[in-house]
């Protein structure tokens, strides 16, 4: 596989500065791995779970969203759940004929913005206040926050290189 468009974050003794790089390069690292997709090749499902690559891509839109918007700043967001089909949070993933991937990898880095405005103006050891977002555990810190999510996009990422592998052979790193 050629070296990736968007580069792993060099070192730095900044950690909310190479947390915020860490989100950026896995959440283009996703975009790139299905940006070439057609519309079938998006909505298809290669793996017996069912999700398709455009469910995974919106789940990523409302995961972050829930994480660093309605978790971490406590800010009220319209159905925090919309990745699932009837707002459900342990529903299956959904996605309308009418979305499309252009839509989603606006609203993708439009949240990685915010991520990265919250990094800036928030201190890792910032805990979020009590909410919804973690009922019946106590709210997080910034960190964790971010540890989380970074898991998260990496362990996405990973599903996508194998569904991107059944769908036309091409490989991740």
């Amino acid at each position: 596989m050629p070296e990736p468009k968007f580069p792993e974050p060099a070192s730095s003794t900044d950690v909310a500065a190479l947390f915020a790089d860490y989100l950026d390069f896995y959440r283009e690292s996703v975009i790139e791995r299905v940006a070439d997709l057609d519309d079938d090749q998006l909505r298809a499902s290669r793996l017996p779970s069912g999700w398709s690559p455009i469910e995974l891509i919106k789940h990523l839109v409302f995961m972050e969203r829930r994480w660093f918007v309605w978790g971490f700043l406590g800010s009220r967001v319209d159905r925090p759940w919309g990745d699932t089909a009837d707002d459900d949070p342990g529903g299956a993933w959904h996605v309308g004929a009418e979305e499309n991937l252009p839509a989603l990898v606006e609203a993708l880095r439009a949240g990685g913005a915010l991520t990265r405005q919250v990094l800036a103006e928030h201190a890792l050891d910032e805990i979020a206040p009590a909410g919804p977002r973690f009922e019946p555990r106590p709210p997080a810190s910034l960190a964790w926050i971010c540890v989380h999510v970074i898991n998260e996009y990496a362990r996405h990422l990973g599903h996508l290189d194998i569904v991107r592998e059944l769908i036309d052979g091409r490989t991740g790193e």
